[in-house]
């Protein structure tokens, strides 16, 4: 490893013309489906059992919007060229490139390297200027990306562009000397990124997970409290220094952008109904910031849920890596009308009696029995935004595999 001052390293175009071909074939070899593209332009098919047996129907509807969003195609799109740019140089990635572990197997497989998780193989102390680094979609902590550039790093940045928008707004917040109050979860990799940029301008931050949290904050704005006990309901969501009784003063809401949108605007509204019991309404301005930095994919997946929960159903299976915080959002919302069950993949779906899926409530993999009906049966299905088309395609034909069918006659037979 050189000792020596590392120089600003030379920017490359990643994405060439001949590159992107490259990559596009590549990225559809791995991901694509046809049953899911057939799928999606029909919205639902229907598989009915040969005459002469007992009748049995499965039909299968698919939210309108589901699976890959932009964001995450142009993640997977700048780390497939990356490797084809820099095939002889150290290939690293800062954590999961998204939140399905299958897309991490993959580029894993292809050769880059993990600097946190389960399969992290290096430090970032262990790099130099001869390597490239992968920001994730997620983005990164300030200091982490001054350490890399201090290192003389190469980057990829495939940091969302709807990310990097709620960054710009919370350093406006800081700029204006207002405190952001962030709805989000405090574990979170995008979140974990916003604080710091929340706190680059000597700014402090708040972390709201949900009305709950938001109610405890509603209420000290209007009436005060005791800062301690304060302090501890909210251990570890504020940033260094926060004092209640000064930094609820002013405030800008901002969210994490892959939480709900009606909640996140229940967040601005009880935020900004307190600010005007606090300091009336002619002082808002003064007080209250907001800005609706909700993730447009995420919105579009949550709406075309929405629709598909309307039609009747038997049960839903949302898809998607169990950290992922759209898709557990998905989940959430199927709960509350039909039975949902939250998978990762087809393997999930033992057999027509045994499924195993994510529990929100627990946050552990369950077993349920009995899950699948027989006879006459209707299926939604819908995927978060960082799940590929090959993993909806195994489960729809897992399903038919439960059922007796296989994948080309359902083809066939719609």
């Amino acid at each position: 490893m050189s000792t020596d001052a590392p120089s600003k390293p030379k920017r490359v175009n990643l994405r060439r013309p001949d590159i992107m071909e490259e990559v596009k074939a590549q990225v559809l070899s791995h991901y694509r489906s046809d049953l899911v593209d057939h799928l999606r332009t029909t919205g639902e098919v229907t598989w009915v059992s040969p005459p002469g047996n007992r009748t049995e129907r499965l039909t299968i509807k698919l939210a309108k919007e589901f699976g890959f969003c932009y964001g995450v195609e142009r993640c997977i799109d700048l780390a497939y060229a990356a490797l084809k740019v820099f095939p002889d140089k150290p290939l690293y990635i800062l954590g999961e490139i998204i939140h399905n572990p299958e897309v991490n197997d993959q580029i894993r497989d292809m050769g880059i390297r993990f600097l946190s998780g389960p399969n992290k193989v290096a430090d970032i102390d262990d790099l130099d200027e001869n390597d490239i680094v992968i920001i994730p979609a997620f983005g990164t902590e300030v200091a982490i990306l001054e350490k890399l550039k201090n290192k003389g790093c190469q980057f990829v940045d495939t940091t969302c562009g709807d990310v990097m928008s709620v960054w710009k707004r919370v350093r406006g917040y800081a700029k204006e000397e207002f405190t952001s109050i962030i709805h989000g979860k405090a574990d979170h990799e995008e979140t974990r990124a916003t604080l710091s940029q929340a706190t680059a301008n000597n700014g402090h931050y708040l972390i709201v997970r949900d009305l709950d949290e938001t109610e405890l904050v509603c209420k000290y704005i209007i009436e005060g409290g005791d800062k301690g006990v304060f302090l501890k309901q909210f251990s570890g969501s504020y940033s260094k220094d926060f004092d209640p009784n000064q930094h609820l003063q002013s405030v800008g809401v901002a969210n994490q952008t892959t939480m709900m949108r009606n909640e996140t605007e229940e967040v601005q509204q009880r935020i900004k109904d307190a600010i005007v019991r606090r300091f009336g309404e002619e002082n808002v301005e003064n007080h209250f910031r907001f800005f609706d930095t909700i993730c447009g994919a995420t919105q579009e997946r949550q709406d075309a849920l929405g629709t598909l929960l309307k039609q009747p159903l038997d049960l839903l299976l949302v898809i998607g890596g169990y950290n992922s915080s759209n898709t557990s959002h998905l989940a959430e919302m199927g709960e509350s009308i039909v039975p949902t069950y939250f998978i990762k993949n087809a393997d999930e779906l033992k057999d027509a009696r045994l499924i195993r899926h994510w529990d929100q409530h627990t946050l552990e993999v369950v077993k349920t029995r009995d899950w699948l009906p027989d006879d006459i049966l209707t299926v939604g299905i819908t995927a978060g935004a960082s799940c590929p088309n090959n993993l909806i395609e195994d489960v729809i034909c897992r399903l038919l595999e439960l059922r007796g069918a296989s994948a080309k006659e359902f083809s066939s037979s719609n």
